[in-house]
């Protein structure tokens, strides 16, 4: 007899999904995922079931194929497959075989879970996988988050098999004369996975044959203090960061004041994803010299001052643009400049995100670039030339800032405006000016 009602209970209890979705069931001819479609039939839900070849087995592979659309068929729900060059995969993207076939079921899963408008993917890990997780995940050097293990849900991804263990799985399927096949990789110890299940558990065991329900408590244990870090981390940052347009400040006082800090000051830079030993040369360098830039794959962390600046890395997918003279806006990557003729206006706006330049001076056409090392103009309301490296520092602009500032420069190699900044004093407006160009920057929002 399945044990339909615990299986509905443990449903109910984690709210894993409503009696009237749609799951979707990643089934591959093993005794566990076929014992889970068996409940899922006797529970009366609606399902549908997924198979994935990885082709890594040659003759195992289109058994198994075989064997779950067979299966498929025998409980009168439909039935998905497909199948992926798993190595050529793992090679092109510098990947193990494992976190290969992880990545291509994973994606093949969602695309049919939204194509077929299933509510959930259903996966048929048990409390063994568990105890399997978090030992390798401890073997690795995870953070606390690798050492809840196997969640019930997450996402539009389900669990419904965590209320047993292995045993009771082999138990099971024996009693009810549940047919399946038998991977033959699972006696393997090439995976790491396998080393674990096969070497390390059964030594354990001999200390502790409860292990997998040891190692449940644990889990949840950990889950409690994973939580209670992460509200501990969000009052922190409320309290810390301050968010500056698209940067974040943090000041150099309040990092040192943390505790603990190491752990504190890496839950919230993982956000950025930064990794532990970048944390580390982030906290032993707090005391030197203003300008130390600390990098991640998305970010810069710079050490400003008396703050630490956090700012995405820009990309620039365009270095130089011309303008012409019928010209009335441009994209610069992340800005929009637009060009606006006219009379010498009543008023002149004080205003950042605008300039106002004398049209008459103008030779067409016009360049918008980066800044470069070398460039010099003539601030407003200055007579002599600066560097604009010198002027950024006199404004206090943060290093990493530096390199994605527009210049806009005339037609005869002259800068007229840092933009957002100064305009050049050689194209400033006066009583004698006919004629204006007025240029307004905005930010393209491309989520829009």
């Amino acid at each position: 007899m399945l044990p339909t009602q615990d299986f509905l209970q443990f449903i109910k209890k984690n709210s894993l999904f409503e009696q009237d979705n749609r799951v979707l069931l990643a089934v591959s001819g093993g005794k566990d995922s076929v014992l889970m479609a068996h409940l899922f039939k006797s529970s009366n839900i609606k399902f549908g079931i997924a198979h994935c070849n990885f082709n890594l087995r040659s003759t195992e592979a289109p058994r198994d194929a075989l064997f779950v659309e067979k299966l498929a068929l025998a409980l009168d729900v439909p039935f998905f497959i497909t199948q992926f060059d798993t190595q050529a995969f793992a090679k092109q993207h510098q990947l193990s075989t494992q976190m290969a076939a992880r990545e291509l079921r994973y994606q093949w899963f969602e695309e049919i879970r939204n194509s077929e408008k299933y509510d959930f993917i259903a996966l048929a890990h048990h409390k063994n996988d568990v105890t399997e997780t978090m030992l390798l995940n401890l073997v690795r050097g995870t953070g606390i988050s690798g050492l809840h293990g196997i969640l019930p849900k997450k996402n539009k991804l389900i669990r419904p098999l965590l209320f047993l263990n292995s045993e009771e799985i082999n138990q099971i399927v024996a009693k009810n004369n549940i047919n399946y096949v038998e991977d033959s990789s699972n006696a393997s110890e090439k995976y790491a996975r396998n080393k674990i299940r096969l070497t390390v558990i059964p030594a354990l065991e001999s200390l502790n044959p409860n292990l997998s329900e040891t190692f449940q408590q644990n889990a949840n244990r950990f889950l409690e203090t994973e939580q209670a870090l992460h509200q501990l981390v969000e009052i922190t940052k409320t309290n810390i960061c301050k968010q500056k347009n698209a940067d974040i400040e943090i000041e150099l006082a309040a990092i040192e004041n943390l505790y603990p800090k190491k752990l504190l000051l890496f839950e919230i830079l993982r956000d950025y994803n930064f990794a532990s030993p970048v944390v580390d040369d982030i906290l032993n360098s707090l005391d030197k010299q203003s300008g130390t830039c600390f990098y991640s794959p998305s970010h810069c962390a710079n050490i400003n001052r008396t703050a630490l600046l956090i700012s995405p890395i820009k990309v620039h997918r365009e270095n130089e643009i011309f303008i012409q003279q019928d010209t009335h806006s441009v994209e610069f990557n992340d800005i929009k400049i637009n060009f606006n003729i006219q009379d010498f206006p009543q008023e002149i706006e004080q205003n950042t995100n605008k300039a106002f330049v004398n049209f008459d001076k103008l030779i067409y056409p016009l360049t918008l670039r980066y800044w470069q090392q070398g460039d010099q103009f003539i601030p407003f309301g200055m007579s002599n030339f600066k560097k604009i490296s010198d002027f950024f520092i006199d404004k206090k602009v943060a290093l990493q800032h530096k390199s994605n500032i527009p210049i806009l420069i005339n037609g005869n190699g002259e800068i007229m405006w840092v933009v957002g900044y100064r305009t050049d004093n050689r194209y400033k407006i006066s009583a004698e000016t006919k004629k204006i160009i007025t240029l307004e920057t905005e930010i393209i929002d491309y989520e829009k």
